[in-house]
């Protein structure tokens, strides 16, 4: 019998997704549940969510709205085990403090990642940030996975991972593997402002999920353009993202077909802006109706994460019992 390559998968408590999420997220995890060589886990990570400024008035319903919206997306229960990390905080903390002791305050201070936060987030330096890739890592190492996927900004989390699994197998001779990141071709999808990616946190970058017609097309108008004419296509800004849509949405022909009257005849960027609308409008149709079915019954996704969080468990625990044996924590017990 074929071993499945266990894939870990988190995802931050942000609401409702938009369509980066969609395209660079969603669609690789319902692919990797799909194929029989994998075994899915994915998570919330709405401990990850408090590592910055929150609102415990929202983090719970938000995390519950982005399991929505990925069941909408086509996550199957029946596939993938779905859940929420403040599920397993006893376990998930409890393996993070483990890990702790092998990994150093310097070694989390120089983390590009930490130092971009601190920039950010002046007045909340706190451990929990400091410790977040030490969580991270017991995310993923608690259900030994040895695949995820994550954006390239959270690599100098995954090479933390590996050096806590390293040190942890060479002084306490665990098994954990050293997870290699899982890379998708869609996992950068760029900003309709012409810049970056993009990004809930940049107002005007994004389209949602569940945005209808009439709002996709003012969002699409923002988008900055040129005169429609040029020598060479532009490869980069908001003209390039423009097509680079046209090709995700209507296909490689059509874009084609823009760059030939790019440097030719000239595109009217009106015409292009609404037949991207509509085709942005009617692929994301079965996602906006699955969800209206699932908004109807909020019981069935309390019912997913809760079934999700019990088969989470079961392996969390499992791990858990051996670092304890192995570190010298249940002598005698």
């Amino acid at each position: 019998m074929k071993i499945k390559k266990r894939v870990l998968q988190g995802m931050r408590p942000t609401g409702r997704l938009h369509l980066g999420n969609y395209l660079g997220t969603a669609k690789g995890m319902v692919a990797l549940q799909e194929d029989p060589d994998y075994e899915t886990y994915y998570m919330v990570a709405d401990l990850h969510g408090m590592t910055t400024p929150f609102d415990p008035k929202k983090i719970y319903q938000d995390a519950l709205s982005v399991v929505t919206d990925y069941l909408a997306c086509g996550l199957d229960p029946e596939k993938s085990a779905i859940f929420l990390q403040s599920q397993l905080a006893d376990l998930h903390t409890q393996l993070a403090f483990y890990f702790s002791s092998v990994i150093t305050v310097a070694r989390m201070q120089h983390l590009p990642t930490f130092k971009e936060k601190v920039k950010q987030h002046p007045d909340n330096i706190t451990m929990a940030l400091l410790n977040y890739p030490v969580l991270m890592a017991a995310d993923i190492l608690i259900y030994k996975a040895s695949m995820v996927p994550v954006g390239l900004d959270q690599e100098p989390h995954m090479e933390v991972t590996r050096e806590i699994a390293r040190k942890m197998n060479a002084e306490y001779e665990t098994d954990f593997p050293e997870p290699q990141s899982f890379k998708t071709k869609t996992r950068y999808i760029p900003s309709l402002l012409g810049e970056g990616k993009m990004s809930k946190s940049v107002e005007g970058s994004y389209i949602n999920l569940t945005d209808d017609l009439e709002t996709i097309r003012k969002k699409l108008a923002q988008t900055p353009t040129d005169s429609g004419k040029g020598e060479t296509v532009p490869t980069s800004g908001g003209v390039a993202n423009l097509l680079t849509f046209v090709e995700l949405f209507q296909g490689q022909e059509k874009r084609a077909d823009y760059e030939k009257k790019y440097t030719g005849s000239g595109i009217r960027y009106s015409e292009l802006k609404t037949g991207l609308a509509e085709a942005i409008y009617k692929d994301l149709e079965p996602i906006r109706e699955k969800r209206k079915e699932l908004e109807a019954k909020p019981e069935y996704v309390t019912q997913v994460i809760k079934a999700g969080a019990v088969r989470a468990r079961i392996l969390a625990q499992k791990t858990i019992d051996e670092v304890k044996e192995k570190m010298g924590l249940k002598g005698g017990l």
